[in-house]
């Protein structure tokens, strides 16, 4: 398996640029297409009444605006996409809110890149839970990029988390395009008791035959598994981290797992989650 289509959302973000850098420099080492996605936040459901002339209506410089905001962010795409030499890429102007949009685009797409929400940052507050919900709703991995990195490399040394669960058993198939490229994968079980299948054995077994450089690392935590990774991922100076997300929709509510809010709340390096 490889990535051959990836998909990054853009924006006026102040993080957008440290995003598609990450998501170019991933299509790159794939020899994968990248597309970036701008939005205008109008809603497509507008535009199927056929009595609906928005050129007529009081929206219709705000939509002007929208249109340039997002074709300004396209234009930094660009910029930023052209300067990986042989970079096979293309710009996305789509009519419809972000969360919505991106789900509807991950269908066609082998990764979708996005950045952690920031309280600080005037742009992502417009809808807060755009990672979670995308991730919740997507077939494909998502690969959420903190806004405050602190990590100088990416995919060097990946922290994989193991439960037996299904979405984590996703997000391992799913993030092997990149563990085949790290130098070491450590995977991570907690409280695995005396199980050795839960203790991570059949799936590291699973990944050294894709030509993973795995080593296994079982313990005990007290506390939430969250943090315990978070706590893991520094220690080891890991610059990936790869789990299963948590959760289920309502509508447009987004409910979560205890250790997939803690990651999305305080992860410090990228993260690649499946559900």
């Amino acid at each position: 398996m490889s990535y051959k289509t990836i998909l990054v959302h853009v924006d006026q973000s102040v993080h957008a640029p440290a995003r598609i850098a990450l998501a170019a420099k991933i299509a790159a080492d794939n020899n994968a297409h990248l597309i970036g996605a701008a939005m205008t936040g109008i809603s497509r459901s507008i535009y199927h009444g056929a009595t609906v002339d928005l050129a007529r209506t009081v929206l219709a410089a705000q939509v002007d605006v929208l249109v340039d905001k997002a074709n300004d962010a396209l234009a930094r795409f660009d910029a930023i996409a052209g300067t990986c030499a042989g970079l096979s890429f293309e710009q996305r102007l789509v009519d419809d809110a972000a969360a919505g949009a991106l789900v509807q685009q991950a269908r066609y797409a082998d990764l979708v890149v996005v950045s952690q929400f920031d309280r600080d940052d005037p742009v992502a507050r417009l809808d807060s839970g755009l990672p979670a919900y995308v991730m919740l709703n997507s077939a494909c991995p998502l690969l959420v990029v903190p806004y405050a990195n602190a990590a100088a490399t990416f995919g060097e040394h990946a922290l994989v988390a193991w439960d037996e669960s299904l979405p984590a058993s996703r997000a391992v198939a799913n993030s092997l395009p990149l563990l085949r490229r790290a130098c070491t994968t450590t995977l991570a079980v907690f409280n695995a008791g005396d199980e050795p299948r839960l203790a991570g054995a059949d799936i590291a077994l699973y990944l050294a035959r894709h030509g993973v450089n795995v080593e296994v690392r079982a313990g005990e935590t007290d506390i939430d598994v969250g943090n315990a990774l978070l706590s893991l991922a520094a220690d080891l100076g890991a610059d990936l981290m790869v789990m299963g997300g948590y959760g289920h929709t309502r509508f447009r509510e987004v409910l979560l797992g205890g250790a997939t809010q803690t990651v999305l709340a305080a992860m410090t390096i990228p993260v690649l989650m499946s559900h």
